[in-house]
């Protein structure tokens, strides 16, 4: 007679409460795609003027990953190509790192040698009208668009600044906006300071970099003793490209990780490989409000390796990982086309001894301020802290971000002037 073995009633129950969980799962998913199914077509019906089904559901999309944070967002097919094209180095437009918040346009830092700085434009404008239309109610790659256009062609846009009573317009001629990676000149009474200046990490940033130091390292003509990496008002880039640049700098050790605090699971881990390219000269890092990301990876990864001294005011804190995922049609008719892209949050970055930088940022070892008294330039503080519905750090009595000025002559420049100064004393015991 064959035995008939019945599960034990622990399993029994578990098996219950599995499966109906996951069909409870599965119906709350249904009902909510039908809500949204069922607003969108009242939309349609019912408004008072005729709508685009397109335009709908890209705002719907829109607001449910801007309810996220900041820097999650969806790129139609337009955007994603301009997306690519930023990465690169190269686009049409005014030369400003944006945000969007409280519904406008925050400027986060222009980009050097660009009309929006010749312009005057400051960390901490809201553009509030782009050719006197408003930008309240549109999505930040709606008002991104509408600022870039051909070259040669001009924009008016208005601006709110704190410390005025009102906005003011500026009118602008849009350029190729071709982002500087790499500046350098020699500084210091002695001429045996490299200087380096990295306004961004695009694709071309590590080459442009590894070129300079060579010529800075093996010309005859040069004399130099130390140098000093500028990352100020750099708001970052490809992180493939902050590893790169860190490891020019650094024999050994770690240099950044991402981690998903959702499942408190280590997802990369980039370690230095040999090869420091100014052979353990002294280094120096100016860093200030407008240093983000890419900018705060290398500085944490110099800093927590005590490769370098880290100078001037707490960096922006924006410590997250965006992952691009591609949206495919999925039909007969355009097999290889695209929707476009969702830009989603996925990680955070911790530096070599577990910081996390958001919305923390990296606090110098040497705190420098600029002071100007012009329009209040020098109380403007930008940081990720600033920003609606920014994640938050576990630490939530530290605020990242300062001012993110840099004045236009090197001779008001106390960050850069104090870091030329303790180099320079630093040399002459060389």
């Amino acid at each position: 007679m064959k035995k008939i073995l019945t599960p034990p009633l622990f399993l029994i129950f578990l098996m219950f409460f599995v499966s109906v969980n996951v069909f409870a799962s599965d119906k709350i998913k249904r009902e909510n795609e039908d809500l949204l199914q069922s607003v969108i077509k009242l939309v349609q019906d019912e408004y008072i003027d005729e709508t685009v089904e397109d335009e709908i559901v890209e705002s719907a999309i829109n607001g449910m990953l801007q309810s996220l944070d900041p820097h999650s967002l969806y790129l139609n097919q337009e955007d994603f190509k301009e997306l690519t094209s930023d990465t690169k180095g190269e686009f049409g437009g005014l030369g400003i790192e944006v945000t969007m918040e409280k519904g406008l346009v925050k400027v986060i830092s222009p980009i050097d040698k660009t009309p929006a700085e010749r312009a005057g434009i400051v960390e901490g404008d809201f553009i509030t009208h782009i050719n006197k239309d408003p930008i309240l109610g549109k999505s930040l790659s709606e008002a991104v668009s509408l600022m870039r256009g051909k070259p040669n062609t001009e924009i008016e846009i208005t601006i709110a600044r704190e410390g005025l009573d009102e906005g003011f317009d500026l009118k602008l001629i849009r350029e190729v906006i071709k982002v500087p990676g790499v500046l350098v000149s020699i500084k210091g009474e002695g001429n045996d300071i490299g200087y380096i200046r990295v306004s961004s990490f695009n694709e071309k940033t590590s080459d442009e970099l590894y070129k300079e130091i060579i010529k800075f390292e093996f010309n005859p003509n040069n004399q130099i003793k130390s140098y000093i990496l500028d990352l100020r008002r750099n708001p970052g880039g490809l992180l493939s490209q902050a590893i790169q640049v860190t490891n020019f700098f650094l024999d050994e050790g770690n240099i950044v990780s991402t981690k998903r605090p959702r499942f408190d699971k280590i997802i990369n881990e980039y370690k230095a490989k040999k090869g420091d390219l100014i052979f353990g000269k002294p280094l120096l890092v100016i860093v200030n409000g407008g240093s983000a990301s890419a900018s705060e990876i290398v500085a944490g990864a110099l800093q927590d390796n005590k490769r370098a001294i880290i100078l001037g005011t707490k960096t922006f804190g924006k410590g997250s990982v965006q992952t691009l995922f591609p949206l495919e049609k999925s039909n007969l008719f355009s097999p290889n086309d695209l929707y476009g892209a969702v830009k989603l949050t996925t990680a955070e970055y911790f530096t070599p001894s577990g910081r996390s930088i958001q919305a923390r940022g990296i606090e110098p070892d040497i705190i420098i301020n600029q002071t100007l008294e012009n329009e209040g330039y020098d109380s403007v503080t930008v940081g990720e802290t600033k920003l609606n519905k920014y994640i938050k750090n576990e630490n939530e009595n530290i605020e990242s971000g300062s001012s993110a000025y840099i004045p236009p002559e090197e001779i008001d420049d106390i960050q850069l002037n104090e870091a030329i100064k303790i180099l320079s004393n630093l040399n002459m015991k060389i």
